[in-house]
């Protein structure tokens, strides 16, 4: 049975007495679903998987998002992504800048995104101390300490969630990535999603709207939609909210992205590598019935 131990934080947990490379049991699943629920991002120390268990740990939790530019994937997983600022040849091995501002990743989905799966190879660190920490933002707590008249009027609308928005921030910063092709930007049209999301694990409301992808809230005209999204991402920013992640090699990270916001720090240089495994889960499955093992959640308590 997995042991859970909470950081004491806004969020997070650490788990131990597992090991993710082998089949999990129903019983196991049940408890880590109910952990990811309750503390948003959980930390498994000592487990670097190969990249066919990493896909296969991934898939538990719902469908593999694939890369939309068909870049920086494991050439025998291409389900297994690569976070990478290593040159090797005069080529990059994998994004360089993946996560660098906050978003809540595949909002932008009609299948919104469920958990990411990050695992650490290569951690730079400088004078002793680890560099490229990944912050959280917990939406279950911001939804919770909204100004109660603004959670009444918002209830029930919806916001417009675009790919591009990110895209574009990042080529705006310098990113080397590139633009979009046609092809690319239709593979990825905007969705539409509640701003206020009832979470399917805790049964709990989250504000789900995020500075990286959220465009536009439907339900008002452009110029108040821009003045409530910007009191909505000033709000869940606040520091009361915020979690930070110090990574150490060989940790396995999962985070909710239904229920929390991240951004990674880019504070390391390029002489000091970083390179991190990944996957990326849509919630294909977790807002279907049965989804939870039921037996094993009932034992769990």
């Amino acid at each position: 049975m997995p042991d859970i131990r909470p950081t004491g934080d806004v969020l997070g947990a650490t788990v131990t007495g597992i090991d993710l490379s082998r089949p999990m049991s129903d019983g196991d699943f049940a408890v880590i679903l109910r952990a990811l629920g309750e503390h948003g991002v959980l930390r498994f120390p000592e487990q670097l998987l190969e990249p066919a268990a990493l896909r296969d740990f991934s898939a538990r939790f719902g469908s593999i998002q694939a890369s939309v530019t068909g870049k920086f994937q494991d050439p025998q997983v291409p389900e297994v992504g690569i976070l990478s600022n290593i040159v090797e040849d005069g080529k990059p091995i994998g994004i360089a800048d993946a996560g660098q501002d906050w978003h809540t990743d595949m909002s932008y989905r009609d299948t919104m995104g469920f958990v990411n799966v990050l695992n650490a190879h290569k951690v730079p660190v400088r004078d002793g101390k680890p560099l490229g920490n990944t912050l959280f933002a917990n939406m279950h707590a911001a939804y919770e300490a909204l100004d109660p008249a603004l959670k009444q009027r918002l209830d029930g609308m919806t916001a417009t969630h675009d790919f591009n928005k990110f895209w574009e921030g990042m080529l705006a910063k310098g990113s080397g990535r590139g633009p979009l092709t046609a092809a690319q930007r239709a593979s990825r049209p905007p969705s539409v999603h509640p701003v206020f999301l009832t979470h399917p694990i805790t049964g709990r409301k989250v504000l789900y709207c995020n500075p990286g992808y959220a465009m536009r809230i439907n339900e008002l005209d452009e110029a108040e939609s821009d003045r409530v999204l910007e009191q909505l991402f000033a709000h869940q920013l606040e520091k009361r909210f915020i979690y930070t992640h110090v990574w150490a090699e060989r940790d396995l990270l999962i985070w909710d992205n239904i229920g929390t916001l991240h951004n990674a720090l880019p504070d390391y240089r390029a002489d000091e590598p970083r390179m991190m495994k990944r996957c990326q889960v849509m919630a294909d499955r977790v807002f279907q019935p049965g989804f939870m093992p039921q037996p094993a959640m009932a034992a769990a308590r």
